[in-house]
């Protein structure tokens, strides 16, 4: 059995190839799986396990403690394991860092499903969190629409986003750290949420038409990053039925009769399956990244093939 650290993962990783490889996967069948959580908004721990057929099956493992932010020096809030298991053998093969891969996971989710859903011409990004997931969805955006030419930070604690800011800027990147959320959210063609925030964040009367809204961060049905106007009338999609159904972002405005369950128009198979899907210009559309573990599985597996090659 291998253990795969985080720096022998980024080493392999490229955003195309890893879209490639995500993209490749979601043409096969869909896959098994189950998820729990134990405890709370204090501390929790969290699982998810997937039989992915052609790929084997694998488990993530997560200790979620926020507090570990405010701790001198601040420690990580989630330490993770992704275990990958053979497809033929059925035994254990290599145990990853889990946040290394949810990094890259889960901004591929969302880039990938974006290539369909936002606008080729999408000129402003925003992007809600200070994790590294945040910043890896900075860079999978920038990718993914090489049209966009203004970065909006946003956190509610903005001094987190001065390292960020910087880095961008000395890649070429105009961006900015906003404070006014409302004025930022109305002024961005893609907004992506990575937070863990228990109230809405985004106004969905602000959502200009046209414009593109990623919702990454919530997984519990206590977990909020929009309002229910942002799903009124828009063209909603997610990664994974199961497991966008435990957020709060979907089902509070499912509960209150804002939207129906067949207004949730396909998942990302969906997305990567059928060539006829398009949007118009004027579509607002939401997607609910909710990071089901089969995405873990593409990676690792896509990770343990470079790592080998």
């Amino acid at each position: 059995m291998r253990v795969i650290s985080a720096q022998e993962i980024a080493a392999v990783m490229n955003w195309s190839g890893v879209l490639e490889a995500l993209r490749q996967a979601h043409l096969g069948a869909r896959p098994a799986g189950d998820s729990f959580f134990v405890g709370d908004e204090r501390y929790g721990l969290f699982s998810r396990g997937v039989v992915l057929p052609g790929l084997g099956a694998g488990l993530k493992v997560c200790s979620i403690h926020p507090a570990n932010s405010l701790a001198n020096p601040p420690l990580p809030t989630e330490q993770a394991a992704f275990l990958v298991i053979d497809e033929q053998s059925k035994t254990i093969v290599a145990i990853l860092d889990g946040p290394e891969i949810t990094r890259w996971k889960t901004a591929a989710d969302s880039a990938l499903a974006a290539q369909r859903l936002s606008r080729e011409d999408s000129a402003a990004l925003l992007v809600l969190g200070a994790g590294p997931v945040a910043r890896a969805l900075v860079d999978a955006y920038l990718h993914i629409r090489p049209a966009i030419r203004e970065v909006l930070l946003w956190n509610r604690t903005p001094a987190k986003l001065a390292d960020t800011r910087e880095a961008l800027r000395r890649s070429g990147v105009e961006v900015s750290i906003v404070d006014d959320l409302d004025a930022a959210v109305a002024r961005a063609d893609i907004i992506a949420c990575a937070t863990s925030s228990a109230t809405p964040l985004v106004r969905g009367a602000l959502v200009r038409s046209g414009s593109h809204v990623d919702l990454v961060g919530g997984f519990r049905p206590d977990m909020r990053e929009a309002d229910d106007e942002v799903a009124r009338g828009a063209r909603i999609f997610v990664d994974d039925r199961v497991t966008a159904a435990c957020s709060g972002d979907i089902q509070a405005p499912l509960q209150a009769g804002v939207i129906s369950e067949n207004q949730i128009e396909g998942d990302l198979y969906d997305l990567c399956q059928h060539a006829a899907f398009s949007r118009s210009a004027s579509d607002k559309t939401l997607y609910k990244n909710a990071g089901g573990a089969h995405l873990d599985l593409m990676v690792a597996q896509y990770v343990i093939a470079r790592l080998r090659a």
